[in-house]
């Protein structure tokens, strides 16, 4: 499946969306939000995959007989459509909410700025990798709007709502290191070493139980916005789920025959 707007890489079992629009910055518009939740719905359906990594192609300029590098993730909502229908416009489902709760693992591979939208959308990833160069921020405030695509509720459940109000009342862009320190970014590297640890992780991650995985983040996600004995239930619910199924009896002879398990997903 080939598309316009970003590429989409199959690796073993790991699946990479770039997102590529490079002269705007990975800008997100009408267009590149319906391009990446075709390539989600694609990944969903491949069995072979378990692990997905989502990143942004850099801008690449020839300046004064030098090649000039912009490394961005996303600056967000292309706002050429800010009449066209505003930053909600977009596929028919709410994209944002359907990243947080896609049942494959999600890592965001930030190097370079994730702003607005794009910090939005490296949020709802379940985790978020980025290079030292980067910087993450919600400038919407200097346009005389607010984050559109969940910040303003994200941002608080991932750095605490103090951190969160800093974040979107100054429109200020934070470093790397101080996402990493406040717990926006999960892992902080060299950007020379960005794609190499990004990629051991989807690995790491893709070895695990998929049917586990999924559930996990079902529970997990619906949990965290409910009362304790409601999230308890959940797990509950979850456990006598999982132990009718082919990957837990798969499991529990790899551990007694000291092997790999070898996962089928069902």
């Amino acid at each position: 499946m080939s598309f316009e707007n970003l590429t989409l890489e199959k690796i073993e079992n790991i699946a990479k969306i770039t997102l590529n629009r490079p002269n705007r910055l990975n800008a997100i518009n009408t267009a590149l939000r319906m391009d990446l939740y075709n390539a989600l719905e694609d990944i969903r359906k491949d069995d072979n995959i378990r692990a997905v990594i989502i990143t942004g192609a850099p801008r690449i300029r020839e300046k004064e007989g030098k090649k000039e590098i912009k490394y961005t993730f996303s600056v967000g909502w292309d706002m050429t459509e800010a009449t066209a229908g505003g930053p909600g416009a977009g596929p028919p489902v709410d994209l944002m909410e359907y990243i947080q709760n896609f049942e494959k693992p999600v890592i965001a591979m930030v190097n370079g700025y994730a702003l607005g939208g794009g910090n939005e959308l490296a949020m709802r990833c379940d985790f978020i990798c980025a290079s030292e160069n980067s910087e993450f921020g919600q400038p919407e405030i200097d346009r005389g709007f607010i984050p559109g695509w969940g910040g303003t509720q994200v941002l608080p459940r991932r750095v605490g709502l103090s951190q969160a109000k800093r974040i979107i009342l100054t429109g200020e862009r934070i470093s790397a290191r101080e996402a990493e320190r406040i717990g926006l970014a999960d892992v902080v590297v060299p950007m020379e070493k960005l794609e190499e640890t990004t990629m051991e992780f989807a690995k790491k991650l893709a070895s695990k139980a998929p049917l586990a995985i999924k559930r996990i983040k079902e529970v997990m996600n619906k949990g965290i916005d409910t009362d304790l004995k409601s999230g308890l239930k959940l797990e509950q619910e979850a456990v006598e789920a999982l132990v009718s199924t082919e990957d837990f009896q798969e499991g529990i002879m790899a551990f007694m025959e000291r092997r790999p398990p070898k996962w089928k997903g069902k």
